[in-house]
């Protein structure tokens, strides 16, 4: 068995992380095993069932003090000499970690790119300067989309050696299912409500402000209209503000973190997405496999588009065009879109299998390139 140590923030239940767990949990793990170092102190949302699964978790320092991070991670190898194979998903960020393997002499380095800007804060200058370091630090690139492998690692690099790693879901698990939509939309008081669904961590990037800008549209023309927030982040006290500012309290239902997402998107009749920037949004793939309408800001790059249920329009287009797009999107019969998914790369049962042969052949070379 060999040990991957996966590079990610904390293991909340954002994209990347859900991405992550997909695959772990469809690895065989007698021959791959995930341990996780963690970048935040929070304790994450899937922390307890990657020790049920027999992962490890280490917290680093974060990324106040360079020094104090390399000399963490300089033990921390020092004590697990296991670690041949380092995989990180932390955008410009992940330059530390690979720095750090590198330094002290880790073979494989993956970095894997899953954004195609680098987020707006007040870290802003510094990834933008990290960012054009990362391919010099790893010895591998992956990434969720095209875009975000030129983005990250220049499109020569990326052309050259890469590997295009689809953000697989059990496709299955968010097939339509009446019996699930019915349960929700009762304990919900959605009743024969439209209901407009997003999911997302509440953050800038997310734009969610733009969703309520556009449902407030919306709801002027249809008041037999709902929306439905799922998720945490930075931005909830800001977002309700602006939902009950904007007089839609009794139409718009933030509901936190959930774990039957699967389920919720039978409960929807529309799925919208106004990121500022994606990789490839998981979110999107997963509400494909339900079969529902989906309308994302064409700064999402056109790779997401799976089914013919995906429209793109522009963030600087009107909210009333928005608006009027959902609203064209009437309920049909629903029905399964496993074959486009699975044909397309986004079964996680094949593409975990593909992901465990690629550490196994890298660890392979490290073997051959010593003989």
């Amino acid at each position: 068995m060999i040990r991957v140590l996966q590079s990610v923030s904390n293991m909340d239940r954002g994209g990347i992380e859900t991405m992550l767990m997909n695959f772990y949990r469809h690895a065989d793990r007698e021959k791959v095993q995930f341990d996780f170092l963690a970048n935040k102190p929070d304790p994450g949302d899937y922390d307890e069932e990657i020790k049920a699964l027999g992962g490890r978790i280490f917290v680093s320092p974060g990324y106040m003090s360079y020094r104090n991070y390399i000399n963490f991670m300089t033990d921390l190898f020092r004590e697990h000499p296991e670690y041949q194979i380092i995989h990180t998903h932390n955008g410009s960020l992940m330059l530390y970690a690979l720095r750090s393997a590198k330094k002290n002499n880790i073979p494989v380095r993956i970095a894997h790119a899953h954004a195609t800007a680098v987020p707006v804060g007040l870290k802003n200058k510094l990834k933008k300067l990290m960012r054009p370091m990362i391919k010099y630090a790893a010895t591998d690139y992956w990434g969720c989309s095209d875009a975000a492998g030129k983005f990250y690692f220049s499109e020569k690099r990326w052309n050259n050696r890469h590997e295009l790693i689809h953000n697989a879901i059990q496709v299955d698990n968010f097939t339509f299912n009446e019996t699930a939509r019915a349960a929700i939309r009762s304990r919900y008081g959605l009743g024969d409500k439209f209901v407009i669904g997003h999911v997302g961590r509440l953050a800038p990037q997310k734009n969610q402000k733009k969703i309520l800008e556009l449902f407030a549209e919306l709801h002027k023309l249809d008041a037999n209209t709902h929306l439905v927030i799922i998720g945490t982040g930075e931005l909830e006290n800001a977002l309700k503000k602006q939902t009950a500012e904007l007089g839609l309290t009794d139409a718009v239902t933030f509901t936190g973190v959930q774990t039957n997402v699967n389920e919720w998107y039978s409960a929807f009749d529309a799925f919208v997405m106004t990121s500022l920037y994606e990789g490839l949004p998981v979110v999107a793939i997963e509400a494909q496999a339900a079969d529902l309408p989906c309308v994302l800001t064409d700064t999402i790059t056109p790779e997401v588009k799976v089914t013919d249920n995906v429209r793109f329009l522009g963030l600087n287009d009107a909210p009333l065009l928005w608006a009027k797009t959902v609203l064209d999107l009437q309920p049909k019969t629903r029905t399964s879109r496993f074959a486009e998914l699975s044909q397309a790369g986004y079964d996680i049962q094949s593409e975990a299998l593909r992901m465990q042969e690629l550490y196994l052949s890298l660890y392979a070379a490290i073997g051959e390139k010593k003989v």
